[in-house]
């Protein structure tokens, strides 16, 4: 973590040791801060890309399963605004439907386009459901309009870990007090980083968490895979450690309120550009 960053979580730290947590845990847990980009309609960061829009993709690219989110600009996002291998340059298309099919199958997909690879406006409507006109009102509520980025600080919001064959959860590995200091994170974080529907990199969260969102995810993405609905026979880890968060999205749609999606991707994928290999799940509690 850089010196800007461990300021930065000066609220927290004052915050938590006020609380009677050991300073060592303290730091310890501070340790695991990561950066990430926060992206809004609103702010006065950099235009990085857009919520809908055309969708531009190479000639060559099947047409995406699920609906179109966003389009970021990756030459646009603030230098060492997240700690991911991304590419320099070109774009990242996120696409997904906030809804989980209970499947285990993936619920959205995301596409790389490298800079300077001609690329033709396609149909946004050739999604898989769009006949369903429940669905269809869905998507044409999706938020419309560019995205500004912040870069930002992330602790984790999760703070526990399940016991194996066992219907309980201990703390996190190495942070005996981790439930308390993942809740002065939720208490001090408006204070530190600001809010944006969009997320990239970072950690994962969700309305009601206590366990870590991408684990759920590589939990799927091994199921999907062994099914062999996902993947396409490559190996796919079920170590949570190999694994990162690309993007949290909070869609602020009527009716699907209290909705993430999470697009998570293994770490080896990333560094090697197989966007193809991007996992989503989608927690919402109607």
């Amino acid at each position: 973590m850089t010196p800007e960053m461990r300021d930065r979580l000066s609220p927290f730290r004052a915050k938590a040791i006020a609380q009677g947590i050991p300073a060592d845990d303290v730091e310890r847990w501070l340790d695991t801060a990561r950066p990430c980009a926060t992206l809004a309609q609103e702010g006065d960061g950099p235009v990085v890309g857009r919520f809908g829009g055309p969708l531009m993709l190479p000639a060559d690219t099947p047409a995406p399963f699920y609906p179109f989110v966003a389009s970021i600009d990756l030459a646009a996002l603030p230098d060492d605004a997240t700690d991911l291998p991304l590419p320099p340059d070109g774009h990242l298309l996120l696409f997904a439907f906030p809804q989980d099919d209970g499947d285990f199958a993936t619920m959205g997909e995301a596409v790389y386009v490298p800079a300077g690879v001609a690329v033709e406006e396609r149909d946004k409507d050739s999604w898989a459901w769009f006949e369903i006109e429940e669905y269809r009102e869905i998507v044409e509520a999706f938020p419309r309009g560019q995205l500004r980025a912040t870069p930002n600080v992330s602790l984790p919001y999760h703070y526990a870990v399940e016991i194996p064959e066992h219907p309980y959860s201990e703390p996190l590995p190495g942070h005996p007090r981790s439930e308390e200091l993942a809740q002065v994170w939720e208490d001090t974080r408006d204070d530190i980083a600001t809010w944006g529907p969009l997320q990239i990199g970072g950690y994962a969260s969700e309305e009601a968490v206590h366990l870590d969102p991408v684990e759920g995810v590589v939990w799927c993405a091994v199921k999907a895979a062994e099914a062999g609905h996902w993947g396409g026979g490559a190996v796919v880890s079920g170590a949570v450690e190999d694994w990162v968060l690309l993007a949290d999205w909070d869609p602020c749609i009527e009716g699907r309120e209290g909705a993430t999606v999470h697009w998570v991707i293994q770490r080896e994928d990333l560094a090697a550009r197989r966007f193809d290999r991007t996992f989503a799940t989608v927690f919402w509690n109607p």
